[in-house]
């Protein structure tokens, strides 16, 4: 980034880091504590990726803020990284939760809460069947199995860089030769990921139509717009293109709406008017209970039925807490009473807010960096313009000045995503915490730039 100063950039970094120890003490101690037992002093390793010498303890949270151990109020852009896009302890699912607690947590028998977010499901993304799991990941992992059993192909392809969860198919690029390989800080691959996946970047239609063309391919898993390496939205024409390819060549279409679902209350799929033979989505809809699900066409019920053998309990797919009565009451009133469809209205205009916002302090300071939206989901990079693929959004990763902006904004109340800087709406956030967020950016870029 040619336009930062990287001796001034090093020494706005160290002041933050000088900041953030001095006014973080009692974090400091419960993640020397930690340290005794939790692995690297954290329940889960990445947690050590926030910028700063150690991680903020959660004290308590509500809407669209939390507390620290320290005292410190922030307003909350990360939002468990979609996990809390409903706000933290929204009233309606806290309430539900409580109730069913009381009735039983899991029985490995229905609920009619479970109909009911089935038919909520089918409302906003257009496919008829449902299953449930409790993660994105478990919920991709089940429906790469039945594309596999019912196809009777055994590969998937994704795209470069692309985010599903763990799922190992996914952990997969493409290397500067152009030929596939695993995904760096892959952790012990079981095996490589090229025996089972195919991989080409995104917005590229022709090694799309090569590697379809091998006739072995199961299923394309995609997000429909790339989130966790900035956001790369689709050219146009290329969902469209898609979907035509992978009918013509017997390959099944599979959406995963975990991050998308900010596009609005029916994701990017209903927002656009896509037509996947498979859907999945976790995180948000248990509005921070663990819930997930997955959803196919009745073309796909039926061929899934064909192949089930006639005991499933032991056959890769589900889990005993996989539709438990908890997390299925917790997705009832977060769809039906949190994330509705004029929460997802007010959610997107504050994305426009922030844009804005941003946009405007970057060419206030005549910076060659970019912003894009994806309704309530907004993203700033260090470049003139987003990339169109995850191996340019790669190559243009800064991660110093991304941990000074993270940093200077922590220190004045504002979380962003650890991993890139990436802010979300929730339907608490009001417009004074959007304005908050760009009078921080602001002062932060001014610095640089001073």
């Amino acid at each position: 980034m040619t336009t930062v100063d990287r001796h001034r950039l090093g020494a706005l970094l160290e002041r933050e880091e000088r900041r953030f120890v001095e006014t973080h003490p009692r974090s400091r101690e419960l993640f020397l504590r930690a340290g005794r037992s939790l692995l690297a002093g954290v329940p889960m390793h990445w947690m050590t990726e926030w910028a700063g010498a150690y991680p903020v303890f959660v004290a308590e949270a509500e809407g669209a803020c939390f507390t620290d151990v320290d005292g410190h109020t922030y307003v909350d852009f990360c939002l468990g990284d979609t996990g809390a896009m409903a706000g933290h302890g929204p009233r309606a699912v806290v309430e539900a939760v409580a109730a069913q607690a009381a009735k039983g947590i899991t029985l490995m028998l229905p609920t009619e809460d479970a109909i009911w977010a089935g038919e909520e499901l089918a409302r906003r993304f257009g496919l008829p069947c449902w299953q449930f799991a409790l993660t994105a990941t478990d919920a991709n992992r089940f429906t790469l199995r039945l594309a596999r059993a019912i196809t009777g192909r055994p590969k998937v392809l994704v795209h470069a860089w692309c985010y599903h969860g763990s799922v190992d198919e996914s952990l997969i690029v493409l290397g500067e030769d152009g030929f596939p390989r695993s995904r760096p800080h892959n952790v012990g691959p079981p095996i490589h990921p090229n025996v089972t996946t195919r991989v080409v970047e995104f917005n590229d239609l022709d090694a799309l139509e090569h590697e379809l063309a091998h006739g072995d391919v199961a299923c394309v898993l995609v997000e429909p717009a790339m989130t966790n390496i900035g956001i790369v939205l689709p050219d146009p024409g290329y969902h469209e293109a898609l979907r035509e390819a992978t009918r013509r060549h017997g390959t099944l279409l599979v959406i995963d709406e975990t991050h998308t679902i900010c596009a609005g209350p029916g994701g990017y799929t209903q927002a656009y008017a896509l037509e996947p033979d498979f859907l999945t989505i976790g995180k948000t809809i248990g509005g921070g209970v663990p819930a997930a699900a997955y959803g196919f066409t009745e073309e796909v019920r039926d061929r899934i039925l064909a192949a089930m053998p006639p005991q499933t309990d032991v056959g890769g797919i589900g889990g005993t807490l996989a539709g438990n009565a908890l997390s299925l009451a917790a997705t009832r009133a977060c769809l039906g009473q949190v994330l509705t469809d004029e929460a997802f209205a007010r959610m997107i205009a504050l994305g426009k807010r922030f844009e804005s916002g941003v946009a405007a302090a970057i060419v206030q300071h005549a910076l060659p960096w970019s912003v894009t939206r994806l309704g309530c989901r907004v993203e700033y990079w260090p470049q003139p313009a987003m990339a169109r693929n995850g191996a340019e959004a790669a190559a243009s990763a800064d991660h110093e000045l991304d941990r000074y902006l993270h940093l200077s904004a922590l220190n004045r109340g504002v979380l962003m995503t650890p991993f890139h800087n990436m802010a979300l709406m929730c339907p608490a956030t009001a417009e004074a915490d959007v304005d908050r967020h760009t009078e921080v950016f602001r002062e932060a870029v001014a610095d640089l730039v001073a």
